[in-house]
């Protein structure tokens, strides 16, 4: 990972392509103006699917840059795919959420209307709120120079969350009164493990009833009790460390 500045593309240049390519529309203006990126310096331009380029600048115009690019390089993406099934906190507490799940490291993101949450999307609020979070995630990515955007899914009621459990790999509720330790688990290598974080009032007992009936597993982080908004990202971090993720 390099420490460049990072900006979003829809398409990265063609390999071989010859001359400087327009960063422009918002990315540009923010390379320009709040950047304030000058001729000569370095950025990377990724096209949040993992593919990037090692860019330099070559002219600074109002609100946009010329960036002759590098080559085009592919990260490859993680062999164990760590999905936050996250229940609506209140207010603006879920845009916090997915701002901070994005910076450490998810590569996935569910909205969940869960029986406790004091926030409820309806199917216009839904649209909106699932939007808010796409962009929350896409500029937490960037802030954190990743090559990934992990994606938003549509919100999820908790029998979609159920069969999410069936499906994966591994699932882990987070649940205060849970025994086992997250740090005790044996972790899969590869595939897919779900995260459940919980809304403020707690992951109702038929909830988890559901939950572990379909192959979850319920488990602490530590003695501390976390909002619902920073759950997930402390439960990253330690799933970073013994996955091998930040090794």
């Amino acid at each position: 990972m390099s420490g460049e500045p990072t900006f979003l593309v829809d398409t990265l240049p063609r390999p071989g392509a010859a001359g400087a390519v327009l960063l422009d529309g918002p990315e540009g203006r923010h390379a320009a103006t709040v950047q304030r990126l000058r001729v000569g310096e370095a950025l990377v331009l990724t096209d949040g699917a993992g593919a990037w380029t090692l860019g330099t600048v070559e002219e600074v115009r109002r609100d946009a840059l010329l960036v002759r690019p590098g080559e085009i390089r592919q990260d490859p993406p993680p062999p164990l795919r760590i999905v936050v099934v996250q229940a609506l906190p209140k207010g603006e507490r879920g845009e916090l959420a997915v701002d901070l799940a994005t910076e450490a490291g998810a590569d996935g993101i569910v909205p969940w209307a869960a029986a406790r949450s004091v926030a409820r999307w309806d199917r216009d609020k839904a649209t909106r709120g699932v939007e808010k979070w796409r962009a929350t995630a896409r500029s937490a990515a960037k802030q954190a120079r990743r090559r990934y955007v992990p994606p938003v899914d549509p919100l999820a009621g908790t029998a979609q969350v159920v069969e999410r459990i069936s499906a994966a790999t591994l699932a882990l509720v987070l649940h205060e009164s849970a025994t086992e330790p997250l740090t005790g688990l044996d972790l899969p290598a590869a595939g897919e493990l779900l995260l459940v974080v919980g809304p403020e009032g707690g992951v109702s007992p038929e909830e988890l009833t559901a939950f572990t009936g379909a192959g979850a597993r319920a488990v602490r982080l530590g003695p501390e009790v976390l909002r619902s908004s920073t759950a997930a990202a402390v439960a990253l971090g330690a799933l970073a460390v013994l996955t091998g993720r930040w090794g």
